[in-house]
């Protein structure tokens, strides 16, 4: 798992004035809504004596944007971090400047709320994958938007290469191909037009399809028969997937897949579906209804993927063509392995009773002192060397 990306937490809806606890990155986190409108998101953990923020409350009258308040012994935190509010002290009492927690920036965007869980300045973190259908709080006319969430026991990146992957649809998803009983679905690498940018990798191509397999989207399409249609498929950053699908030249449904891991084990999906057909929202069920058995077969198939977590080298899996891809995406996790940036989760996992760690925030960059362990991280250096192993591996 990777710190400096941004990962959704909720719906905007899910946010309110009551504080709610989130877990991404094997970290606690609290988020609320201030009186101005404003969400805020903290490490979760109060720095007098560890008790959960989010059971706590939001304080507002004399405190008019809102401020959480521990409920333990009351201490304040704002917004930004900082501890306004010490009730043991007193009302006139001076506030130690270590007193704060991480702060971490918020943006609500198509729907969701999103948390940067990281210390990058805002002019080098990647940015929220773009939705190209969205221009402000709204899908464009024409388009038609549904957000899903999906919370299951797998491996964040078991996921993101699950939808990088374009030979699975033909085996897992009978709506999106022939079953298998055609012998002619070889995927070649020139078969792939590919996306390699600073924080995408990805692929255009195209495929036979037969007519969709529910009735009133074939209608919807004007296609009964076999045809080529054209999609793509890539990532975004650590945690996010863009899915382009064109069933006929003037059909589409564009997929926007951002997730957040909770654990090593578990990840949460929040699905926002965009579809230029079938647009009222009368058939919002119908289209939430086939993505969500779209989803359950990918889910199902990744519950049983051994391991859980997937291997840090790929020598320990066998590659095709078909997963240039997947190779693309695992090239950019190195690349972020060697600026720092993962997550030491066997220190983390060795210390979880003893001690409560943080995810560093921007302020740890202007401020010390901090009461919270930062997050340990695997050494850049210590990543190198995994990799140059691996190659020595290869080359036997």
């Amino acid at each position: 798992m990777f710190i400096n990306f941004w990962y959704p937490a909720g719906r905007s809806t899910d946010i309110t004035a009551t504080p709610v606890r989130r877990r991404m990155l094997a970290q606690d986190f609290v988020l609320w809504r201030d009186g101005t409108g404003q969400v805020h998101c903290l490490a979760n953990t109060c720095i007098h004596r560890g008790a959960s923020l989010a059971d706590g409350k939001v304080r507002d009258g004399a405190v008019p944007a809102g401020e959480v308040q521990c409920p333990y012994h009351g201490w304040r935190f704002a917004g930004d971090g900082r501890c306004t509010a010490i009730p043991s002290l007193g009302k006139q009492a001076r506030i130690p400047g270590r007193a704060r927690v991480d702060a971490y920036p918020v943006v609500e965007k198509y729907g969701l709320v999103f948390a940067f869980l990281g210390d990058l300045p805002e002019e080098e973190r990647c940015p929220i994958m773009d939705i190209a259908e969205y221009r402000g709080d709204q899908p464009d006319p024409g388009w038609r938007a549904t957000i899903q969430h999906f919370e299951w026991d797998i491996d964040y990146k078991r996921s993101i290469e699950n939808g990088l992957d374009g030979a699975h649809n033909e085996f897992v998803h009978p709506t999106h191909g022939y079953s298998g009983n055609r012998d002619d679905i070889r995927i070649a690498v020139e078969d792939y037009e590919i996306v390699n940018t600073e924080w995408d990798s990805g692929h255009f191509s195209s495929r036979r399809a037969p007519p969709l397999a529910d009735a009133k989207m074939r209608e919807a399409s004007g296609r009964t028969v076999d045809a080529i249609i054209r999609g793509g498929t890539g990532h975004h950053g650590a945690a996010q997937v863009w899915t382009l699908i064109h069933p006929t030249d003037k059909m589409s449904i564009h997929q926007y897949l951002f997730e957040a891991p909770v654990d090593e084990g578990r990840t949460s999906l929040f699905l926002v579906n965009l579809r230029n057909f079938l647009v009222d929202e009368s058939e919002d069920a119908r289209m939430m209804g086939r993505n969500e058995v779209v989803a359950f077969q990918d889910r199902d198939v990744l519950l049983d993927v051994r391991p859980v977590v997937t291997p840090e080298t790929r020598t320990k899996e066998f590659f095709t063509p078909a997963d240039i891809t997947i190779a693309g995406y695992r090239d950019k996790v190195k690349a972020w392995e060697d600026r720092g940036w993962r997550i030491d989760m066997a220190e983390v996992n060795r210390n979880a009773r003893r001690v409560a760690y943080a995810i560093p925030s921007p302020a740890r960059r202007q401020h010390s002192g901090w009461v919270l362990d930062s997050v340990p991280l695997v050494a850049p250096r210590a990543a190198a060397a995994e990799r140059v192993a691996e190659g020595q591996r290869s080359s036997r």
